[in-house]
């Protein structure tokens, strides 16, 4: 419980009035992010400075105050959702620092830099931050770091922890602490940088990360390959990236999504195909010219109906944007959207897509698959309406039976999205009880009064299921 007492302490913390909201249309504000539930604060702290930070944290720990770290609220897992209430710290207002450093390759940010901002200046340098989720526009740092955001370019390029050089953090108890640094090896001790990376802010709170940056591609070239079995889509994956060639992007889009999309903003995509695939190569203009034609030889080999390559950059940007329409397309035909992110080996990405089309039968749901289909993270989506409690119940079964599907398949939970509050219920399906217990007993070494993120990741009672619409 926050007392008057408290937050007259935090204002004193702060030392700004601007920056600590407790009106009841701000508490609304922030109870929500992109996924399901909503859970009222007790009060928002929007944090500037590592100090502030500090001496918030030691406060709430004192205390024994859950402690909510927050960016654009953009997660799909409920990374963000104050559970149990509270305090949220919003650190979309810390923007401050976004240094890049051409000479050591290094982009040194605060955690509410945009995502996308840290590219787009090391472009002017002739750099690149290779992680781009579909958010990065809209998304912070702190948020990515927070779950190890992927992207598109995942495929030739890793994600967001393969980028971490050092952090500074504020831990449970108050401390301020950095880990690695501005070197590419740095092998002295645990790797805390990557612990704290992926850790959904249950283990401190990130105030500044040094992130490392590489050489930008020379150029890039786009095409389109068309399929009228999804399962030969499935195929063609597997044939590009055995074939020696490895784009920089693989997307796949199937009937539904590619109908959302035509429906919502025609661009030209074709409408009478199961699936379609876009292909991004970059490198060296030559180079990917021969590339090119010679995946798209692969894949009329393995059974597509056509390949067709971008013609220019006007071209490609339009096939990119259809992809990036999915999402906002397919909302407008029921206005629930359950986004997963079910990762599985490439090789059972055939296997994966046919187990989804028995789920969507079984059920009777509203199922749409897209996603990056070059390194096996596809993204099921369901799109329904939380008023129908009926479908709900069996959307709820349908969520289940696609993450079992991708343990059976060797896959996991997630590719990129996070655990959050959405997939706690089933992490002991993919650690086992053992290795459950070892990830609850490192928590508990570093937040002994569990006041950071709770109710993240853990499942809160044994058996714990998922619940999307409470009766």
């Amino acid at each position: 419980m926050i007392t008057e007492q408290i937050v007259e302490r935090l204002k004193s913390i702060m030392g700004s009035e601007n920056r600590v909201l407790l009106e009841k249309a701000d508490l609304v504000s922030y109870s929500y992010d992109g996924s399901f539930g909503a859970y009222i604060p007790e009060i928002i702290l929007q944090p500037v400075s590592t100090e502030e930070v500090a001496g918030i944290v030691k406060l709430a720990n004192d205390m024994k105050i859950p402690v909510y770290p927050r960016g654009r609220g953009t997660s799909l897992s409920g990374g963000p959702l104050p559970v149990h209430g509270g305090m949220v710290l919003d650190f979309s207002r810390w923007t401050q620092k976004l240094i890049i450093d051409p000479e050591d390759t290094v982009a040194i940010v605060s955690p509410g830099v945009i995502t996308a901002d840290i590219d787009r200046e090391a472009q002017r340098n002739g750099l690149m931050y290779p992680p781009d989720p579909s958010s990065s526009h809209v998304s912070t740092i702190g948020g990515n770091l927070a779950e190890n955001a992927g992207g598109p370019r995942g495929l030739k390029y890793g994600v967001t922890k393969d980028y971490v050089l050092g952090l500074e953090i504020v831990t449970p108890e108050g401390d301020v602490i950095r880990t690695g640094g501005r070197t590419v090896k740095n092998v002295t001790g645990y790797d805390l940088t990557k612990l704290i990376v992926g850790s959904e802010g249950t283990l401190g709170i990130i105030t500044e990360a040094t992130l490392q940056l590489i050489p930008r591609p020379q150029a890039t070239q786009t095409m389109m390959v068309i399929f009228d079995d999804i399962i030969d889509a499935g195929k063609a994956i597997s044939a590009v990236l055995t074939s020696g060639i490895l784009p920089s992007k693989m997307e796949i889009m199937d009937q539904a999504s590619i109908r959302a999309v035509e429906e919502f903003q025609p661009i030209g995509l074709p409408i009478d195909v199961d699936a379609i695939i876009l292909i991004e190569l970059d490198g060296h203009p030559i180079a990917i010219r021969d590339e090119s034609e010679q995946v798209k030889q692969v894949c009329l080999d393995v059974g597509a109906r056509k390949a067709i390559i971008a013609r220019d950059e006007e071209s490609a940007e339009n096939l990119w944007k259809a992809r990036k329409l999915v999402s906002p397309a397919i909302v407008r035909k029921k206005p629930t959207k359950i986004s997963e992110d079910a990762t599985i080996p490439r090789s059972k990405i055939p296997e994966m897509f046919r187990r989804l089309q028995e789920i969507k039968a079984k059920y009777e749901i509203d199922l749409v698959v897209f996603g990056h289909a070059g390194d096996g993270n596809l993204h099921p989506n369901i799109i329904a309406d939380k008023q129908d409690k009926e479908e709900m119940k069996r959307v709820e079964k349908a969520v289940a039976e696609i993450f079992t599907a991708a343990i059976e398949l060797g896959g996991t939970l997630s590719g990129e999205h996070g655990i959050g509050t959405m997939k706690a219920p089933f992490m002991e399906m993919e650690l086992g009880e053992a290795g459950l217990d070892m990830m609850k007993r490192m928590k508990k070494a570093w937040d002994p009064n569990n006041i950071m993120n709770p109710g993240k990741i853990f499942p809160e009672t044994k058996g714990q299921k998922l619940v999307l619409v409470h009766d």
